[in-house]
């Protein structure tokens, strides 16, 4: 029964749903445990040396030994990439991109996952300034493109008989929910999953499956809480540890009476930063986008070893400045006595025993730390709990040199080829910017009721929001993260100030990244200008199309011809001259009125040429040859005259098989035809390959039949048409396509404001848009490449010059 299907198919994509939480949340938990395995023994070999060589003074081997460790791990992230390129990167651009439509190869495959992890995991625990927080998110999308498939091409011997979800749109729902699950393993933030997997992602989105993304979320953040705590402290199912990224409690101390975590006052300072930080943020992406094409020149061109040395000197640089910064430039600073004071839960204890234990004394004497090796000789994650947490003091002079190095060090590394993300070096370096802020306000300006840690977590937020101009999802990350909603307001107004002073300047990084791809990403929505342009000027008129029956050679040679998607299903109108001749006045009138309202494909292409010799940058100059010119019919003419002239002159016979000939006019090339559906590529070919098709001295009755399941058979990867073999048809049989059109496609009249047409195209999730005007000819056809911004601004300019 229809409904028990339904009700079948609800239920398993609710289990599917809730298994792809679960993965995602495996995988958080292998990287997490492995980059922790090494960072600690690396940092044991490698402290137990330098407090050695401290009095000795061999400190020359010491750094051998780090850099030993780093550019180890570091290769073996570069080498990953080698294997599957997609895997470089934070991978956020490229889920951004499928999710808004855009196929981009590999980005899904179960290869690039296990590149992913297994490099993010050797790039973090290699020094490099990265985060494993991106490509978590892309891991968790790789997750959910790939298990409800239950096939893989990596192990094509897997292979189960599962016949659902079979469509690009349920996959792309499916990688929504692994985005979102790949956020909340992230940070501990299901919600903010939801969020941002709606904000960044999704073209079109539904009210089920918000729910499902949610519970997926949850599954995610739930499974490595669980192991992470049975793993960490031995107390299963506790659910001590939500995120990969934990920022601790934000909370002052009992004894500090003046202590407030925010006031009024602070409000303003907030806003200030969150200007300075869309400033850096702004720096930032400027400074990495210039990096990009620099690389995109010179190092990509070259053999891909260049690109493994180019992450070995960014690694051995890092290294580098990393241990001599550590080494020269810190200062020794006073232990903080206050530190235990009114710690009664044990949670607090912990958090601040771990803060504690992660200093550094590096040639300090006994009671006082080095502040610098404190930020840089540990794990991202630690340093960051530091500036949140520390109430030790760091040095104004520190801060800004750990700020200075860390900005320049990240934006270099953001774009060679390592698995990296972007999240955690952000929050660190505004983290140390925020620091720095309240530093400067409590000891030049004397206002002694700042909470250091606030303004850590604000600058944290000014920084990385200057960056990656996320809002609502970003403020619910962080306040999930903090584990205090007080801090939703200052939060809120900092990220939008940053984004707003960001925007005033560039993009954001996935944005600018996305760009560089050439990817034809559409935004939310279209500028108002945009309004002055119909469909009928951006639609592309020369159509290649394939009639209800169509032999296979002709078939064939459009397939191979071509790389359009999908074909309009067309006939030729010829039966519409003889209405013509009755000599009625009125119905003369009315198709005059009808000839002069109609758009039609030739009539649309000589304006276009006409206009296309006015405006010489156009790159379809060609079109306009001085034959097409003489054509011009003077205006005067009755048009019902041209038409009683033409009747006995009907369009040349075109066969399936028959191309135009560069012979022909405008009104042979563009004839009227008229609209009857869509067939895709990958129909075709199917058809092709199983041989559907039918004899001229038959009735298309005899044609076989496939069902709806065998045409799906070979999705995700349909046969291409280059590998087919003809010897196997005989090029004069004819396939009668109609059974397996879309007769009802969206389409839209040559009138339509474009902003209407972008919107329908966005919230439909479409590929191709039919252009049909009021008597059901197709007279265009509309696909992304037509909606990108690029094109209409050139369309605008166009329609500006022709006015």
């Amino acid at each position: 029964l229809p409904k028990q299907k339904a009700q079948r198919h609800e239920a398993v994509k609710w289990v599917l749903v809730f298994a792809i939480g679960v993965c995602t949340g495996l995988v958080g938990l292998f990287v997490d445990f492995f980059v922790r395995l090494f960072t600690q023994l690396k940092f044991r070999v490698v402290q137990s040396s330098v407090e050695e060589c401290t009095e000795k003074g061999c400190l020359a081997l010491s750094l051998l030994e780090l850099l030993g460790f780093n550019l180890t791990f570091v290769f073996l992230a570069s080498l990953l990439v080698l294997i599957q390129p997609v895997a470089a990167g934070s991978g956020i651009p490229e889920i951004k991109c499928y999710l808004n439509g855009v196929k981009v190869p590999g980005v899904v495959r179960l290869r690039t996952v296990v590149c992913k992890a297994m490099g993010v995991l050797f790039s973090v625990a290699g020094g490099l300034f990265v985060g494993k927080e991106g490509p978590m998110i892309h891991s968790g999308a790789v997750v959910g493109a790939g298990l409800p498939q239950f096939q893989s091409i990596s192990l094509r011997k897997i292979q189960f008989n599962f016949p659902y979800f079979r469509s690009d749109r349920d996959k792309r729902d499916f990688v929504s929910a692994g985005a979102a699950a790949g956020v909340a393993a992230a940070f501990g933030a299901p919600i903010g999953g939801t969020l941002f997997s709606l904000e960044e992602g999704s073209s079109f989105w539904n009210q089920g499956l918000t729910w499902k993304v949610l519970f997926c979320s949850m599954a995610a953040t739930f499974t490595l809480n669980f192991f992470r705590s049975g793993i960490q402290f031995g107390s299963w199912g506790s659910f001590q540890l939500p995120g990969l990224l934990n920022f601790g409690e934000f909370k002052c101390s009992e004894s500090d009476k003046k202590c407030h975590l925010w006031t009024a006052v602070d409000l303003g300072f907030f806003i200030l930063m969150g200007i300075v930080g869309g400033l850096l943020g702004a720096t930032f992406n400027c400074l990495n986008k210039r990096l990009a094409k620099y690389r995109m020149r010179n190092v990509h061109p070259k053999p891909k070893l260049v690109r493994v040395l180019e992450s070995l000197l960014v690694s051995l640089t890092t290294t580098v400045v990393v241990f001599v910064a550590s080494m020269v430039l810190g200062e020794c600073r006073q232990m903080s006595s206050t530190s235990h004071s009114g710690n009664d839960t044990l949670s607090l204890q912990g958090m601040s025993e771990d803060v504690n234990s992660s200093i550094k004394t590096f040639f300090c004497p006994n009671e006082t730390y080095n502040d610098m090796a404190t930020l840089f000789f540990n794990p991202q994650e630690s340093a960051i709990l530091q500036l949140f947490h520390q109430d030790g003091t760091f040095s104004p002079v520190t801060l800004s040199l750990f700020f200075l190095l860390y900005f320049l060090l990240s934006c270099w590394t953001y774009g060679i080829s390592v698995p990296s993300g972007l999240f955690v070096p952000s929050l660190l370096c505004g983290a140390a910017f925020g620091r720095l802020v309240a530093n400067l306000l409590k000891s030049y300006i004397g206002l002694d009721h700042i909470y250091s840690g606030t303004f850590a977590l604000i600058g944290a937020a000014a920084f990385l929001g200057g960056v990656v101009r996320m809002t609502i999802s970003l403020t619910v990350i962080l306040i999930e993260s903090t584990n205090e909603i007080t801090y939703g307001l200052p939060i809120m107004i900092t990220l939008m100030v940053a984004k707003w002073t960001g925007d005033f300047f560039n993009k954001g990084i996935y944005d600018i990244h996305v760009n560089l791809r050439g990817v034809p990403l559409l935004e939310w929505e279209t500028e108002v200008e945009m309004d002055k342009l119909r469909a009928s000027d951006i639609m592309e008129p020369n159509l290649t199309y394939v009639y209800p029956h169509t032999r296979i050679q002709s078939l064939v040679s459009i397939l191979r011809t071509t790389v359009h998607h999908a074909f309009p299903v067309v006939t030729e109108n010829r039966g519409n001259e003889r209405e013509f001749m009755k000599g009625n006045q009125l119905i003369s009138n009315n198709i005059k009125f009808k000839k002069s309202s109609i758009l039609t494909r030739a009539g649309e292409q000589r304006k276009r040429s006409q206009s296309m010799k006015s405006y010489p940058s156009s790159e379809l100059r060609n079109m306009c040859d001085d034959h097409i010119a003489t054509e011009e019919p003077p205006e005067k003419e009755d048009l019902l005259q041209q038409m009683l002239e033409r009747r006995y002159t009907p369009y040349p016979n075109l066969y399936p098989d028959q191309s135009p000939s560069e012979e022909w006019t405008m009104e042979e090339r563009f004839r009227p035809l008229t609209f009857h559906g869509l067939i895709l590529r990958s129909q075709l070919v199917t058809l092709l390959v199983r041989g559907i098709c039918y004899s001229e001295s038959q009735s298309s009755a005899s044609q076989p039949r496939l069902s709806h399941a065998e045409m799906l058979e070979d999705y995700p990867r349909y046969p291409d048409i280059h590998d087919l073999d003809l010897t196997l048809l005989n090029p004069r049989m004819i396939v009668d396509v109609t059974p397996y059109m879309n007769p009802s496609p969206f389409a839209v009249s040559p009138n339509t404001h474009v902003s209407q047409v972008f919107n329908l195209f966005r919230t439909m999730g479409l590929r191709h848009l039919p252009v049909v005007n009021a008597v059901g000819e197709i007279v265009g056809i509309i696909t992304r490449h037509n909606l990108t911004h690029e094109f209409l601004q050139a369309r605008l300019r166009q329609h500006y010059q022709t006015i």
